[in-house]
């Protein structure tokens, strides 16, 4: 392992990478064009990444990888992967709801590495935000998911738009659809580690019988039944999102909402929270199940039955990632029965009759009015809510700032005394609006 490999390992806390990256990063550069297939949570960002960072030239100015995802969320956590990697690569998002001056400003000095979702990054070929023609490498992040959500056309102008293309990478955690015929890839070097890996040993898999056919109750019970750590709970459609998450809530379970129909910034509220401990409940559609690196996901509940195979592969690959063991659990009312594409019977788990609520999370995630374009950083933050919040280290967790906002996941017990003693304090010579996240 060359040293610079091994210094950006260490920035991202990996020993070792597993068969599969291992054999990734040599075959995306040894390959023109490459599919790797790989169960969601095996690590295949790293996959990808890591050749992408060994193939990129120093000091020449222009985008010279380009990286499709389908989701704002997914596009964002490359990002932040690739920001923790420390390449000294200069690294972009972009993707709808997010400021598109803003990000032909960020174009302006253009990074070497640009991730964005399809529809957005169409915009900017056609604004001339950045030049295409130094682009050499792509890679098409859950291709099949964006095609099945409706990128085609917009993929397919890319590729057009690309005439300087020496290196495609596909990656997907599903034997999908065929490779579209728009990326000119006819014979590539395929990874398939789905075949290898059919069964994941870390995950239990159980059924909960509900004793009605509205299943909320068996719902309750059973997270009265479990251990207060971070919960996917599966709903098919939206509005039973809503209705799950909002009796939750009424019962005193903390409870946050994620589905389609969410604008962006309340999507990404609800993926804070969660991700910083702050709730341990997350109620979904299936779009939580593909695109989102959510760790440290205990438990997955499929509050409705998932309607094909694939779905729940996906929905319980949100947990039992690498290395770690995780649980999920099927809630069927009176009348369902095991879908057939579960082959064995299931063990029961029964639910505790005491109702005992969870213990509640630790944090409680805070609201400021400013970001990195107001020149705030965590530093920043971390010293003026010891200093003037009189917080101690351990009372802050997880920091996320973002173009214009950041949020904090802060102590639930100091929260009170922190806004008393912070109202009228300034960061950087400036006052903030520091509030608790509606």
């Amino acid at each position: 392992m060359n040293i610079k490999l091994e210094k950006t390992l260490k920035a991202i806390s990996v020993d070792e990478l597993n068969a599969m990256q291992e054999e990734a990063f040599t075959g995306i550069i040894a390959h023109d064009n490459t599919l790797l297939l790989s169960p969601t949570g095996t690590g295949k960002t790293l996959a990808f990444m890591l050749p992408v960072s060994t193939l990129l030239v120093e000091n020449l100015m222009g985008v010279q990888c380009l990286v499709l995802a389908p989701t704002r969320e997914l596009a964002l956590q490359l990002e932040a992967v690739w920001k923790k990697m420390q390449t000294n690569f200069k690294v972009n998002a972009c993707y709808g709801g997010h400021s598109i001056q803003t990000e032909i400003n960020n174009l302006s000095e253009p990074p070497a590495i640009l991730i964005g979702t399809p529809g957005r990054l169409v915009d900017h070929i056609q604004k001339k935000s950045f030049d295409t023609s130094t682009i050499r490498v792509i890679v098409l992040d859950e291709f099949d998911k964006m095609l099945e959500i409706g990128f085609k056309e917009e993929m397919a102008f890319i590729f057009r738009s690309l005439l300087s293309l020496q290196k495609k990478v596909l990656i997907s955690a599903t034997e999908a659809l065929e490779i579209p015929d728009f990326t000119s890839i006819e014979s590539p070097f395929i990874l398939n580690y789905l075949v290898e890996n059919p069964d994941n040993d870390l995950l239990n898999t159980y059924v909960v019988k509900a004793t009605k056919k509205d299943k909320f109750e068996t719902l309750f019970s059973l997270l009265c039944s479990l251990s207060s750590k971070p919960t996917l709970i599966f709903c098919n459609h939206r509005e039973a999102v809503e209705r799950v998450a909002n009796l939750l809530n009424q019962a005193d379970i903390q409870a946050g909402s994620y589905h389609g129909g969410l604008d962006q910034l309340e999507r990404e509220k609800a993926l804070i929270q969660f991700a910083n401990g702050s709730i341990h409940y997350l109620v979904a559609t299936d779009i939580a199940a593909r695109g989102l690196d959510i760790s440290g996901v205990y438990h997955i509940i499929h509050y409705h039955l998932p309607a094909l195979e694939k779905e729940f592969v996906h929905r319980n690959g949100r947990t039992a990632r690498m290395h770690a063991a995780g649980n999920a659990y099927l809630i069927l009312s009176p009348e369902e029965h095991q879908p057939e594409f579960i082959k064995d019977s299931l063990e029961e788990f029964v639910v505790s009759n005491s109702n005992r609520l969870p213990e509640p999370a630790n944090y409680q995630t805070l609201y400021i009015s400013g970001g990195k374009k107001n020149k705030l950083n965590k530093t920043d933050i971390v010293g003026f809510f010891i200093q003037q919040g009189r917080l101690d280290k351990e009372d802050i967790h997880l920091i996320t700032v973002k173009d214009f906002v950041s949020f904090v996941a802060v102590n639930r017990h100091k929260i009170k005394s922190l806004l008393q003693f912070t109202q009228h304090g300034k960061m950087k010579g400036k006052k903030y609006k520091i509030e608790v996240m509606k």
